[in-house]
């Protein structure tokens, strides 16, 4: 076999193959094997029709497109081996010449990797939040703690903000009320938002055994997105009490004994908090001014591809998943269908380009991933999908994915060693200097941060 590989653009190429016809044989017994299976012609046993009877039988032509069929596929990775491509996606082959015991000649054309050149990262700088928490943070922080911990009691007079209300409700669209519009017993705190739009107003004022009807739009359920009639009756109406903010509270809402070693506790935890956004800020800016650094072109089809899984994806699984179609999506977040499709595309061509600098990345630093950071990986997407560890690795396996949580540990760890080389300063102009426990942060949770670049399809649509 012989191959020659042209170049028709920085992402694509086409492949010339010419194939003798020896090289054939194999998949011409093969063929054969396949169609004296298939047929029966009297005289003969099933399976053993001599080759030239299934020539004059069946025709020669229907033997070479099987065995073309089944050759094909081993001569183009053949191809693609010798000239050590990284295709993407399937190949359009077309047969150009096939001359029965003399040769086969075939193109394919297919999308590749890009080759890439990786400057100097060590001069990118970048501005992050600084940790700073306030006595306001703290003070809110445990104002949410003491909500929690509330107490209600009923009271006989008219619902107020913050009291919480137990109400029967029933929705009628066009008249008609609905089979999953009715509900008893709910418990809502006014002022919440949790329910519908204009359930405060009207609630507010009515004492227990009153009701009111308004118009609002439904969130969810068989007429999502419609504007209903609803009745709600409220059937008590109960104050809620906030405990006092003491060393007794303290005792009761943590480990702790007194209120000041609850609110330095609050103060730690948020300074953490903080400190893990900024390394957060700190991986997404860095990634940003790498991607500035890297001309990386873009395969057509593959963005094509990514676009639509990425439609897909929001249409089919989130948004239905909320009761909700593109639409009524567009509409809440006041965006035209066109400044949609351009974010869309936005996003599609940063992840690509953020997987193919990555992965580049990872090829000239020379990084590899060890089982411990790969099992640590797989526990951290377990808990984030809701599984168990056992059922997500299993999962992973049986679905051949093992290869893909690689390249994102791998990606991640890329990505570190570029934030571990740029300056990184705060909003007050002092340096960020990410220690040991940090930078161990930062490589763990550099796979997350680049997989929400990429947002996960490029790693299905870029293996080819």
């Amino acid at each position: 076999m012989k191959s020659a590989v042209e170049t028709l653009n920085p992402t694509r190429v086409r492949l010339t193959v010419e194939v003798p016809f020896e090289e054939l044989k194999d998949s011409l017994d093969a063929a054969y094997k396949k169609i004296n299976q298939q047929v029966t012609v009297k005289g003969f046993r099933k399976g053993k029709i001599p080759a030239r009877v299934i020539d004059q039988r069946f025709g020669r032509g229907a033997v070479l497109e099987e065995a073309v069929n089944d050759a094909l596929p081993k001569f183009y990775t053949e191809a693609v081996n010798e000239a050590e491509l990284n295709p993407l996606g399937q190949p359009e082959v077309d047969i150009t010449e096939l001359k029965d015991g003399e040769t086969l000649n075939f193109t394919a054309e297919v999308d590749v990797r890009p080759a890439l050149e990786i400057p100097d990262y060590s001069g990118i700088e970048v501005e992050v939040d600084a940790v700073e928490v306030s006595d306001e943070d703290v003070e809110k922080s445990v104002e949410q703690l003491r909500e929690r911990f509330a107490s209600t009691s009923p009271v006989e007079r008219a619902a107020e903000d913050g009291d919480v209300v137990t109400i029967d409700l029933e929705a009628k669209v066009d008249g008609e009320v609905l089979e999953d519009g009715i509900a008893s017993g709910v418990s809502y705190t006014i002022g919440s938002g949790e329910l519908l739009d204009g359930i405060d107003d009207a609630v507010k004022g009515l004492e227990a055994g009153g009701e009111a009807t308004f118009t609002s739009e439904l969130k969810g359920g068989s007429a999502a997105g419609r504007e209903a009639e609803v009745t709600v009756k409220v059937t008590q109406v109960a104050a809620r009490e906030l405990p006092e903010l003491d060393d007794e509270f303290a005792q009761l809402a943590s480990e702790f004994d007194t209120l000041d070693e609850l609110k330095a506790d609050s103060r730690k935890r948020l300074a953490d908090m903080k400190t893990y956004d900024q390394a957060t800020q700190a991986q997404e800016r860095v990634l940003e001014k790498l991607l500035e650094l890297v001309e990386v072109p873009v395969p057509e089809k593959l963005l094509e591809d990514e676009i639509n899984t990425r439609k897909h994806n929001l249409e089919h699984h989130q948004l239905g998943q909320m009761g909700l179609d593109l639409e009524k999506y567009l509409e809440i977040q006041g965006k035209t269908a066109e400044e949609f499709e351009a974010e869309t595309k936005e996003a599609a061509v940063k992840g690509i380009k953020t997987q193919f600098v990555l992965d580049e990345l990872v090829k000239v630093e020379k990084l590899n991933v060890n089982q411990e950071e790969l099992t640590e990986h797989l526990m951290r997407r377990a808990a984030s999908s809701g599984m168990s560890p056992d059922q997500f690795a299993q999962a992973v396996v049986e679905g051949g994915q093992v290869p893909l949580l690689v390249g994102e540990v791998a990606r991640g760890k890329a990505l570190a060693v570029v934030v571990e080389a740029a300056t990184v300063k705060d909003t007050n102009g002092e340096i960020v200097d990410l220690d040991d426990e940090d930078e161990d942060e930062t490589a763990t949770e550099a796979p997350e941060a680049a997989a929400e670049a990429t947002d996960a399809p490029a790693e299905g649509t870029t293996e080819g």
